[in-house]
């Protein structure tokens, strides 16, 4: 269980991961060694699962968001499990959800342009045998993009 002081180091990670236990144990008002102790029990209760650094796509040129609707051939565990393992090999995919609804998985896949998403289309999921039907979704604008967890 965490209490309000965890819940305040929490979103200071979230802010900044690169903060120091010092400069954390200063801004919450709190000595470096239950600080230290706090964030240690949290990775190891797995509140915490890892530090990242979070890329700008442009600059990397991956200049298009896709969200892509599929559904499989059969709605069977063995049907699933397949699909779920030949996404991991798609780094194109950066998020997959098993959603309820009309349809099985929403994608998130981000590609340099248009051209590049044709042939992740064609050759990569499409081919999968586990699918039935794909609608895809092209984004024009990013409103909202985080990776913080309301605490």
């Amino acid at each position: 269980m965490i209490d309000e002081t965890d819940r305040k180091i929490l979103r200071l990670l979230q802010s900044n991961a690169h903060l120091t236990f010092k400069e954390i144990a200063q801004q919450i008002n709190l000595s470096l060694t239950p600080v230290h102790d706090r964030i240690k029990r949290m990775e190891q209760e797995g509140i915490i699962e890892k530090y990242v650094s979070i890329l700008n796509k442009k600059k990397l040129g991956k200049n298009l968001t896709v969200y892509c609707q599929v559904t499989l051939i059969k709605q069977t565990h063995d049907t699933s499990e397949d699909f779920n393992q030949s996404i991991l090999d798609l780094p194109e995919v950066i998020s997959c959800d098993f959603v309820s609804g009309s349809f099985d998985y929403l994608l998130k896949i981000v590609v340099p342009d248009m051209e590049n998403y044709h042939l992740f289309h064609q050759q990569k999921l499409s081919v999968l045998p586990s699918v039935s039907l794909i609608h895809s979704f092209f984004v024009m604008s990013e409103v909202k993009s985080t990776t913080v967890v309301p605490i």
